[in-house]
């Protein structure tokens, strides 16, 4: 005899298995949405990296730690006390996001700014000065810009600074049980790393499902083997611009006009260090400037990972 909270099943449709739903977080989001955010904070990593590497005049990279739902409390108590906080400001939606970036990498970014290597391992623990923040405020504007680039196929939301905070428990942006997308990254400048955490609240990604469906749906008819074969028949015999690429210090406009036939300027830079290759604008390999007989070459050493 069969038991009333049992479903009847007609032979060959397959039953598909029951989810459970926790009814007091409505604001959990699913672990394929999870993925879609996965990658496309992966491409953000990679944008930011090359951005950063140029307004700081060095090799920077940025790697994507993880990807996960924590409450509001747990994101908060994951950052270090004092830090760099910034509230930021989400239009068109009504919520707010947390970006902060930890002291090991705010002070050694602040020497590079203000002519320094950032390459001491000092450790600072204080809270930073008004000053400093807006100094700072260039960084974030690189880094706001790129991570509206990186949402820009899901959604148009314009990210802005709203606040800036050292205490994580002194933000109250969402209550402490509400949850949030927590974002971890890695930022590497030479020996010196430290992490950048982002907190976008559940309930607005969760609202945007329907645009991660459709953006994984056209991402998936526009990857068909025929149609790569095709573009890269069309590209073939294009031409590419190649610029081997040494950075050093800056000059003023008053030493520059100083510049006289004979003079040697001193790079910041050792002679077995390699340089960049660009192609057509992107960092693409690192090598070394070579002769080959009457001509100059380039020795290619590495190869830069797809940007």
């Amino acid at each position: 005899m069969s038991s009333e909270h049992e479903l009847p099943c007609r032979p060959g449709v397959p039953v598909t298995p029951a989810q459970a739903y926790d009814f007091r977080r409505p604001d959990r989001i699913a672990k394929e949405q999870l993925r879609a955010i996965h990658q496309l904070h992966e491409n953000f990593a990679r944008s930011l990296a090359s951005s950063l590497s140029a307004y700081l005049r060095a090799y920077v990279m940025v790697n994507l730690v993880s990807v996960e739902q924590l409450s509001f409390l747990e994101f908060s108590r994951s950052m270090p006390s004092p830090t760099c906080i910034v509230t930021l400001a989400m239009k068109p939606f009504d919520g707010s996001a947390v970006l902060e970036l930890n002291p090991s990498m705010v002070f050694p970014i602040l020497e590079m700014l203000l002519g320094g290597s950032g390459r001491k391992g000092t450790t600072v623990n204080r809270e930073i000065t008004e000053i400093e923040q807006s100094i700072l405020d260039g960084l974030f504007r690189i880094i706001l810009h790129d991570l509206r680039e990186a949402w820009m196929p899901i959604s148009n939301i314009n990210f802005f600074t709203e606040a800036h905070d050292t205490e994580p428990q002194l933000v109250k942006i969402l209550a402490p049980n509400e949850a949030v997308v927590a974002i971890r990254l890695e930022i590497r400048i030479g020996d010196v790393a430290g992490m950048m955490n982002l907190g976008i609240p559940s309930i607005i990604i969760k609202m945007l499902r329907q645009r991660f469906d459709q953006q994984w749906t056209v991402r998936k008819s526009d990857s068909t083997e025929e149609e790569q074969a095709r573009i890269l028949k069309l590209v073939r015999p294009s031409f590419l611009k190649l610029d081997a690429r040494l950075q050093g210090p800056s000059l003023t406009v008053e030493q520059m006009l100083q510049l006289e036939t004979g003079d040697v300027l001193e790079f910041d830079y050792p002679v077995d260090r390699s340089v960049e290759m660009l192609v057509n604008g992107c960092r693409k390999f690192r090598g070394h400037v070579v002769d080959t007989g009457r001509k100059r070459g380039f020795r290619i050493d590495a190869v830069h990972s797809s940007q």
